[in-house]
């Protein structure tokens, strides 16, 4: 998953700058992305999956569908942060059909009889996640793009301090920060729901 260190013409360019030229179809400015979070994405996934050609094929996916979606894309986090958000995704999609044809071939009747259940706990989720981004949303630009790389991704503190090229100690105060400024905004009932919709990702990713 290495990309040529040769022919990086935007190899200094800022992320915002670089992300710009990649909308216009500027196929240097692509190449750049790749190579900057490629490898690491590729580390990301394959820690989830356990499996390296599965990773592969979800890193190629997601940079095809990034290229695909040049034009119409607008970013509402980092470019780092919206690439990992999208690998996180794309496992799940995976975690998710590999359930579902298991559970099928266990008991079919058991899972048209639960069907109803779980959709319901499904829009639920979905609609409490939509609560939960709009307020992450409005956090300071660092620390949003600290905690959605924390709590969105599941990297570590040092993960995120080599991605962002700050401190470990900046990370943990950027976070802590972020955690007050949203218990802050939301109430116990949506706190609480938070820290359960949080355990059963975790549950999925593991």
């Amino acid at each position: 998953m290495k990309a040529n260190m040769e022919n990086r013409p935007y190899k200094d360019l800022p992320e915002q700058v670089l992300f710009a030229l990649f909308q216009q179809s500027n196929e240097n400015a692509f190449s750049e992305i790749y190579f900057r979070y490629s490898g690491a994405l590729y580390k990301h996934a394959l820690k989830m999956l356990k499996d390296r050609d599965e990773a592969k094929d979800i890193i190629q996916d997601i940079f095809a569908s990034f290229w695909l979606k040049r034009e119409s894309l607008i970013l509402t986090t980092s470019l780092a942060s919206y690439l990992y958000t999208s690998v996180r995704n794309k496992v799940l999609d995976v975690f998710s059909h590999e359930k579902v044809a298991a559970r099928y071939q266990q008991s079919l009747q058991a899972f048209i009889d639960q069907g109803e259940f779980i959709t319901d706990d499904w829009l639920r989720e979905k609609e409490l996640t939509a609560i939960i981004d709009q307020q992450i949303a409005e956090l300071p630009p660092k620390m949003r793009a600290v905690f959605e790389l924390s709590r969105k991704t599941q990297l570590s503190y040092r993960e995120i301090s080599e991605e962002l090229d700050i401190c470990e100690n900046t990370v943990r105060k950027h976070i802590t920060k972020a955690i007050k400024k949203l218990k802050v905004k939301l109430d116990t009932v949506v706190i609480i729901a938070l820290t359960v919709v949080e355990i059963i990702q975790l549950i999925r990713i593991k």
